[in-house]
């Protein structure tokens, strides 16, 4: 170690002031693990569902009267998604996964101290989850803590298998098929506010941000499973979701998608193109009841040690597309 190295799990830039405080209590890991689930309102649950099986490639895991659960094919939790019957299309709640039962009194007692009531759920009330906590949060989202999710397995073989002979070209694909749920991006009013609360009361890193010319935050992009983000937040509407997007492992994944999304006739709204925040290849396009989705892949991984990147507005359109180097107006615009 250098003689000047700070101490393990104090690795931070010391010029951003923005930065969570790490720990440097040692033992496993504490606290928010990753995105679990996001649960959004249709007016049409048969045409959503067909939808999301049918093009995105997802499976059913449950049906309830007014809800259907559905997973990606690599995820081992019961669900990454619910869609719920309702009379307009909304979000319901994010809810993330926490490593540890002990993690909710923790994380409970902390959004307490904030000012914001915390509701306790216990096992069972809501299907495929054990007990669970739910709060707003500044921007006006529901969001809900778990720890202990029902294991449903993966519906395909993680191995790589040995191509038969007849099988060396690229397999052709009628379906988008992605492996898991990544992250997903809501607005906010107050973007300041609602990112120190998710650094200093959840424990959430701010990877990247954008900033106006006052030194205001536009957007910040905020990781806990040391990915470019899990969760973003851009200016607009309080309790808006913007998209929650799919991991793809590879480029010509994003491509492939491109075409399916083509043949069924899905409306684009961006891409296929390139992120400079975050450096990942995205496509952006909305299910038919109007929420938009992303797939996603790239990027690359924050270290402890890793800096924020700050973008400023005047170069805001290399920044959200790096090819174009400008915004279409829905995109800034339009949300669930």
């Amino acid at each position: 170690m250098a003689p000047d190295a700070p101490p393990d799990g104090q690795r931070f830039d010391p010029s951003d002031s923005r930065q969570a405080t790490r720990s440097t209590v040692t033992g496993p890991p504490r606290g928010i693990l990753r995105l679990g689930h996001v649960d959004v309102t249709v007016t049409d649950i048969d045409l959503a569902t067909a939808y999301y099986t049918g093009v995105m490639g997802m499976e059913v895991t449950a049906r309830t009267e007014d809800s259907v659960y559905l997973k990606c094919w690599d995820e081992e939790d019961h669900h990454s998604l619910r869609l719920r019957y309702a009379s307009r299309v909304g979000m319901d709640l994010m809810s993330f996964k926490v490593h540890h039962e002990d993690d909710l009194a923790d994380l409970e007692k902390k959004v307490s101290r904030f000012g914001f009531p915390v509701e306790r759920l216990s096992r069972g009330e809501t299907l495929g989850q054990g007990e669970s906590i739910r709060f707003s949060t500044p921007s006006g989202h529901v969001m809900e803590l778990v720890a202990d999710v029902e294991k449903v397995g993966t519906s395909r073989r993680r191995e790589p298998l040995a191509p038969e002979p007849s099988d060396l070209g690229r397999m052709v694909r009628d379906q988008i098929a992605p492996p898991r749920m990544d992250h997903m991006l809501i607005t906010a009013e107050e973007v300041g506010d609602s990112t120190q609360f998710f650094m200093d009361v959840l424990g959430f890193r701010i990877t990247e941000q954008l900033l106006d010319g006052n030194g205001h935050q536009l957007g910040t992009w905020l990781e806990r499973s040391h990915s470019p983000h899990d969760l973003a937040i851009v200016h607009g509407t309080n309790g808006g979701l913007h998209h929650f997007a799919y991991w793809l492992d590879e480029w010509d994944d994003v491509r492939d998608a491109a075409d399916i999304l083509a043949y069924n006739g899905i409306q684009l709204d961006v891409g296929p193109t390139r992120h400079g925040i975050t450096r990942g290849s995205t496509i952006y396009f909305f299910d038919p009841l109007g929420t938009r989705n992303e797939v996603f892949t790239g990027g690359y991984r924050p270290d402890p040690d890793f800096p924020t990147l700050t973008w400023t507005e005047d170069n805001i359109g290399r920044a959200i597309f790096y090819y174009e180097g400008e915004l279409n107006d829905r995109f800034m615009k339009v949300h669930t």
